[in-house]
C-alpha cells in the first residue's frame, strides 16, 4: 500500500513543500530511502525504525521504498524523521487520517521522543502559504511555531502520543497564540551606558547618526581610546525591532541552528562580533549546505569587527557586495542562495602597527613602510562603503577623573528612535526602511539641497576628491542629521557636518 505525507525542505531563507511517499509491498524486509538525501536522512531508518518499535507499534517486516518528492531537491537534516514514521504506520494501516491540509516535521530519538529541529519557522510559514490547516511538530519548537498567526500547531513530545492523537484515542491540544506582548514590552539593561564613557563627545555623536540612519561607522585611534567601548555601548542606543524585523531575524537564527532555547522570538537587535581569525565563509556564509554567516546573523543589528586591519585582505574583500546590496548571495555548483545581510557595521582600528601614530603624548615607532603596508591592508573601495570615519583620540586626565556624568543613552535612545518613525513616514509606500538604503530615485525626492549647500559640497568634492558614491553617502548622513533636528529640509549646517565624517581621500 502506499501513503502520502506532507514535510517541508529549507533553502536559504524559504522553505518548500516535500512529499513523503511510503510504498509497502512483500518482499526482503528493507527500508530504502530516495529523493537525493543527505547522511542525515540516510540515517533515518535506524532512527524511524527504533522509534516505532518503541512507541507499541510494529515496525513491517516488508519491503519499503519512501520517496521524498520533488526528487531533483538536496534533502539535508533530520526534520525528515517524523514524516517518515507517520507514512509507514499509514501505509501500514497503523492508524489512519486525512493527510492532505497536514504538514509534519520534527526529528526521532530511538525511545520515540521528538528533539528540537531547526528551521521549524520557515517551514510553518510556508505551511500558511500554501494552506496547510495543521502542523504536527516537536513541542520543543511549538512556541517557535506559533510566532505565524492563522495556522493549527499541534505539539507533540513523542510518536506514541501522536498515534493516540491520530487513532482518536488521547487528543494533543494546540499550542495556543503566541504572546507578542510579553516580548516587545521588556525593557532591557544594557551592560554599557554611554553616559559612562568618558569624553568623546564626537564620536558618541556619529554613534547616534549611525543608529538614526543605519549608517557604517570606522573608529580610529590609539589603543585604550574608548572604540571597544563605544561599540558595546552602541547597542543601547538602537531602535527597538518591529515584529516584522524580529520574525525574520528569529527565521535566520532559526535555520542556522543557533535560536536560543528559551527565546522563540528574537526582539533585541543582534550584536554579532566575530574575531579577526575568522574565514570569509563563516564571515558571509556557504559550505556544502550553505548556511548563513556573521553577516546574515547580524541582520537588522549590528557587525562589529574589532582590529579591523588584523583581518586577512581576502575576508573584508567579501563585504564589499552585501554593504552595497544588503544582500549576500552564495553560489554553488548545484546552485544559488540568497541570504538577507542588512547591518550596521562598527569597525574600530589603530592607526598604525603600534597604535601611537596620531597619539600625543606616546612616539610613534613604526616605519613609513610599515604604516603604509598597514592601511594597504584595508582596500580603498571597501573605506569608500563606510559613511562615517571618526577619530578617537586619547583622552587626558581632566576627561577621565570628571565627575561628570554625560547624557546617557536612555535619552540618546529617544532621538534616534524619533528620526527612525520620521524615515518609516518618509517610506511608507516603498521597501526601504531607512535613509542609507535610499534609492537614486528617492535621494533626488529627499535629498534636495539648495544653492548655498550645493556651492560647499562641490568645493568639498573637488578639493578631497571624493567619488561618486561619498557624494551620495554625504547626502544620506545629511538627510539624517536633518531628521534629528526634525528638520523637512537639509540646510547647509547639515552638509557640513555630514562633510567632516568623510576621510581624506589617500593614495598608496
Amino acid at each position: 500500500m502506499i501513503s502520502k505525507v506532507n514535510s517541508a525542505a529549507v533553502l536559504g531563507l524559504e522553505a518548500q513543500p516535500v512529499e513523503v511517499e511510503v510504498d509497502i509491498s512483500d518482499g526482503l524486509p528493507t527500508l530504502t530511502i530516495v529523493g537525493l538525501p543527505d547522511k542525515a536522512v540516510e540515517e533515518s531508518k535506524e532512527r524511524v525504525r527504533s522509534a516505532i518499535k518503541n512507541s507499541d507499534a510494529k515496525f513491517p517486516t516488508k519491503r519499503i521504498i519512501v520517496n521524498l518528492a520533488p526528487a531533483d531537491l538536496k534533502k539535508e537534516g533530520p526534520a525528515y524523521d517524523l514524516p517518515i514514521a507517520v507514512g509507514i504506520l499509514l501505509a501500514h494501516e497503523q492508524i489512519s487520517f486525512d493527510p492532505k491540509k497536514v504538514l509534519i516535521l520534527g526529528e526521532l530519538a530511538l525511545n520515540g521522543a521528538l528533539r528540537h529541529t531547526n528551521g521549524i519557522l520557515p517551514m510553518v510559514s510556508m505551511a500558511k502559504e500554501k494552506g496547510y490547516e495543521e502542523v504536527f511538530l516537536p513541542e520543543t519548537n511549538s512556541k517557535e511555531a506559533t510566532i505565524i498567526e492563522g495556522i493549527k500547531i499541534i505539539p507533540v513530545k513523542n510518536l506514541k502520543g501522536l498515534i493516540r492523537h491520530l487513532r482518536s484515542e488521547k487528543m494533543i491540544q494546540k499550542k495556543e497564540k503566541f504572546d507578542f506582548d510579553s516580548y516587545f514590552n521588556i525593557e532591557k539593561d544594557f551592560d554599557f551606558d554611554l553616559a559612562y564613557i568618558k569624553g568623546q563627545e564626537h564620536a558618541k555623536r556619529a554613534m547616534e547618526i549611525a543608529a538614526s540612519g543605519s549608517h557604517n561607522i570606522l573608529m580610529s585611534g590609539p589603543p585604550g581610546s574608548g572604540k571597544t567601548m563605544l561599540a558595546k555601548a552602541f547597542s543601547s542606543i538602537l531602535p527597538k525591532m518591529t515584529l516584522d524585523e524580529a520574525v525574520e531575524v528569529t527565521k535566520i537564527y532559526s535555520i542556522a541552528g543557533v535560536l536560543p532555547k528559551n527565546t522563540p522570538l528574537i526582539t533585541e537587535r543582534p550584536i554579532r562580533s566575530p574575531h579577526h581569525t575568522s574565514s570569509d565563509i563563516a564571515l558571509i556564509g556557504g559550505g556544502k549546505w550553505p548556511r548563513p554567516g556573521e553577516i546574515s546573523l547580524a541582520h537588522r543589528g549590528v557587525l562589529f569587527l574589532d582590529e579591523l586591519p588584523e583581518f586577512p585582505r581576502f575576508v573584508l574583500e567579501v563585504l564589499r557586495q552585501p554593504l552595497e546590496d544588503n544582500t549576500i548571495t552564495i553560489s554553488r555548483a548545484s546552485g544559488s542562495l540568497t541570504f538577507p545581510a542588512k547591518f550596521i557595521l562598527i569597525a574600530a582600528q589603530n592607526p598604525c602597527p603600534c597604535g601611537f601614530l596620531t597619539d600625543d603624548s606616546r612616539n610613534c615607532v613604526c616605519s613609513p613602510t610599515q604604516v603604509l603596508h598597514y592601511h594597504k591592508k584595508v582596500s580603498g573601495p571597501l573605506m569608500d562603503r563606510i559613511d562615517l570615519h571618526i577619530e578617537v583620540p586619547r583622552l587626558k586626565y581632566e576627561n577621565l577623573a570628571s565627575e561628570k556624568v554625560a547624557e546617557e543613552s536612555k535619552k540618546v535612545k529617544e532621538r534616534v528612535e524619533k528620526a527612525r518613525v520620521t524615515q518609516q513616514k518618509r517610506f511608507e509606500n516603498s521597501k526601504t526602511i531607512t535613509n542609507s538604503e535610499m534609492t537614486s530615485p528617492e535621494m533626488k525626492i529627499h535629498c534636495a539641497i539648495d544653492e548655498e549647500s550645493g556651492n560647499l559640497l562641490r568645493t568639498a568634492v573637488n578639493q578631497l576628491g571624493l567619488s561618486a558614491r561619498s557624494f551620495n553617502k554625504i547626502l544620506k548622513i545629511s538627510r539624517t542629521i536633518a531628521d534629528l533636528e526634525d528638520s523637512e529640509k537639509i540646510q547647509t549646517k547639515h552638509i557640513a557636518e555630514a562633510i567632516q565624517y568623510r576621510p581624506r581621500e589617500k593614495t598608496f
